[in-house]
């Protein structure tokens, strides 16, 4: 059994009703998992209830959105919600933010809300992350969805965690580059964060049908977010990238967690 105080491991899933979101957020605390991540998208349940119905019924398991879009919401805005969550979880709330996916330009206009240029965006995630940090007590955990050089010397600046939004083909290399580029940028502590896309031959659905992803790319690019199947060998290269790049943190689909759970036994 390896060291699970060195490991952090977090599930991405999203309600599809109440009852099997709270028996979902549920399961997930017994098997070990310490983190529970919601997208923030206008097709899946809005982060902040959610996560609410998540803390009622859970008492160790963290809660992050993954991650929010800042242009969607005032920093007045954000603060309020945060507040309400750290209060409602007795201090369980991690602040996910991010400048938008590439299509949540659209989803901005549907709010009402402009969407900006890259700059104003990354000016927005600035003002929310330094009003929360301000005024909600006690102020969470900022963790900001990055991989360009711009949003990366925003988080040397900020962040609490970095949470590597790299593309599904990119490699250890990779990783090991924008590590590198934070850690250049800084003398503060920032922990990072990496997302699986594959386990084996197991591929969330989502991946292909949305992302057009394939097996065969992941294979041949040697990506980092495609973990082997014998779970002996993936929870060393887990422990390897951890010792050797400060990634401490797996984030796991939902879709994947019956791959992961005999890696996620290594650890516990």
């Amino acid at each position: 059994m390896l060291d699970d105080m060195s490991m952090n491991f977090g599930i991405v899933i999203a309600p599809r009703s109440g009852a099997t979101w709270i028996e979902a957020v549920q399961t997930a605390e017994r098997q070990g998992y310490g983190t529970v991540l919601l997208p923030d998208t206008l097709y899946t349940a809005s982060p902040f209830p959610a996560l609410a119905a998540a803390a009622a019924v859970t008492t160790t398991l963290r809660l992050r959105p993954n991650v929010l879009a800042a242009p969607m919401r005032s920093a007045a805005a954000t603060v309020r919600e945060t507040a309400a969550l750290q209060l409602l979880s007795d201090g369980r709330f991690e602040l996910g933010l991010g400048t938008g996916r590439p299509d949540a330009a659209a989803e901005a206009e549907k709010l009402g809300v402009a969407f900006g240029s890259a700059a104003q965006r990354r000016a927005q995630l600035v003002e929310v992350a330094r009003a929360v940090r301000a005024e909600v007590t006690p102020a969470p955990p900022i963790v900001i969805a990055a991989s360009g050089a711009r949003m990366l010397a925003t988080c040397a600046e900020i962040a609490d965690r970095v949470h590597l939004a790299v593309a599904p083909t990119a490699g250890e290399q990779d990783l090991a580059d924008i590590v590198a580029r934070v850690r250049d940028l800084t003398d503060r502590p920032i922990a990072f964060s990496l997302q699986l896309v594959a386990i084996g031959d197991a591929l969330p659905p989502f991946m292909s049908k949305f992302m057009g992803v394939t097996l065969e790319q992941l294979r041949e690019a040697n990506a980092a977010a495609l973990l082997p199947a014998d779970p002996v060998a993936a929870a060393e290269l887990l422990e390897h990238r951890r010792e050797k790049l400060g990634i401490d943190e797996i984030l796991v689909p939902g879709d994947l967690s019956e791959a992961f759970a005999p890696v996620l036994t290594r650890f516990r």
